[in-house]
């Protein structure tokens, strides 16, 4: 798997010349005396120590803090160097890191891969973290530094199984000979800096790859914006297994598509945070999608429960399937909001108790909101943005009040105030 004809390895003297230039001790000093300084306010100041590099500084001060939230693990680690912004701010988190290694674990068995090859290896998150479950792994990139720090951090997390390689992923798939998994997350940025979704306008295009991919390896993971129509995807690339919807806090944040050689029956897997769904652990909610077929909604009447999906099933769309296994209706096939006589304890979303409905009638509305000053207000399938909602209504935003403005069946508008069920 080395492909010394083309790729610019470096030894682990190199990399220490390289840290040791420029992790100094006075850089370090810097690093440890402005640990929890504000980035910003640092950078204005500067600093008049000639050994310090001020903007390799700044970069392990803001690296760190981001970690602290981002990568626990790695920010507990002394020595993890950090790399420049835009970087750290494109690199997977470690909970989705973990979640794509528990999903590669099981494309041949949890442990039983050998090669794991990363061909848009960054800042090496998911790199190290699939590794993982790998005998053998190679990460691959074509910026230097990023080189650099990732072999300088693989080592200190114990990672000494990764093969770092620099250079072009693609060049690198050209001469690669098999892998178990290949991984690639394609740049979601234009030549501008600006923001990609379609999987032809990312670099590389993973469409014009996908027959050597498939060639080159049993399984491909395949990470993509969460803006992309997953539908449109599948279609577009043929031969996916597995669909995987990630949200974190109920903010999608992957979409992430498993191709195989062989051609399976498509899953689907929208996941949130760690919670358990449907008696499948690791938060994954299973849609059959073959089975998934919208049908006109059936309102119930006197709801007391009002349920709203996670942003990972708001993106899959199978709102059927949540009618039919927790038992709730659909108030309008566009609102996207379901209601039940009781409360649905392992509902894969937020649950709150209905309080009081009405109309938008004046008098209703009055009667209703009386004694009420504020309310958090979400609008779904609504002719009136929260703004204008909240103008209308003269409420301020906050409190343990929500407010649903919706479509019923029947084209009414109607508001739900409710109490989130904790």
């Amino acid at each position: 798997m080395k492909s010394e004809k083309f790729a610019a390895a470096f030894t682990n003297y190199e990399l220490l010349c390289i840290f040791a230039f420029e992790m100094n001790q006075a850089i370090l000093d810097f690093i440890r005396e402005h640990a929890e300084a504000d980035v910003r306010q640092l950078a204005l100041q500067g600093t008049k120590n000639p050994e310090v590099d001020l903007t390799f500084a700044l970069d392990q001060i803001a690296g760190r803090q981001k970690a602290k939230t981002k990568l626990p693990s790695w920010a507990a680690i002394d020595g993890i160097v950090y790399p420049p912004h835009l970087s750290m701010e494109q690199c997977s988190s470690e909970q989705t890191a973990q979640y794509k290694a528990n999903v590669a674990k099981d494309t041949k068995g949890s442990g039983t891969s050998v090669s794991f090859v990363d061909l848009t290896g960054g800042f090496g998150v998911d790199t190290a973290f699939i590794s993982q479950g790998f005998q053998r792994a190679v990460y691959v990139e074509r910026q230097s530094q990023l080189c650099a720090i990732s072999s300088e951090n693989f080592m200190l997390l114990g990672l000494r199984h990764i093969e770092v390689v620099c250079a072009d992923g693609v060049d690198y798939l050209h001469q690669l000979d098999h892998a178990d998994l290949i991984y690639i997350d394609p740049a979601r940025r234009d030549d501008h800096g600006g923001r990609t979704y379609g999987i032809t306008d990312c670099t590389p295009n993973v469409l014009e790859l996908r027959d050597e991919l498939l060639q080159k390896a049993d399984r491909i993971m395949l990470k993509l914006s969460p803006m992309l129509d997953w539908r449109k995807a599948i279609e577009d690339l043929g031969n996916v297994s597995e669909v995987h919807i990630v949200s974190v806090d109920n903010e999608c944040k992957e979409l992430l598509l498993i191709l195989s050689k062989e051609e399976k029956p498509l899953k689907l897997f929208c996941v949130n945070n760690n919670q358990v769904f449907d008696g499948v652990t690791g938060g994954r909610f299973f849609c059959d999608t073959a089975r998934d077929v919208t049908k006109e909604p059936s309102p119930c009447y006197t709801p007391h429960f009002l349920f709203e999906p996670n942003a990972s099933i708001m993106k899959a769309g199978c709102f059927t399937l949540l009618e039919q296994r927790f038992g709730v209706a659909q108030l309008d096939k566009n609102s996207h909001l379901f209601v039940s006589d009781i409360d649905i304890c392992d509902f894969p979303g937020r649950r709150f108790f209905i309080e009081k409905t009405t109309s938008m009638n004046k008098r209703e509305l009055k009667a209703a909101l009386a004694d009420i000053d504020r309310a958090n207000i979400t609008v779904r399938n609504f002719p009136m943005s929260v703004a204008e909602l909240r103008k209308r209504l003269k409420l301020k935003d906050g409190g343990d009040l929500y407010l649903f403005a919706t479509t019923i069946a029947g084209h009414q508008h109607q508001l739900f105030l409710c109490r989130k069920i904790e």
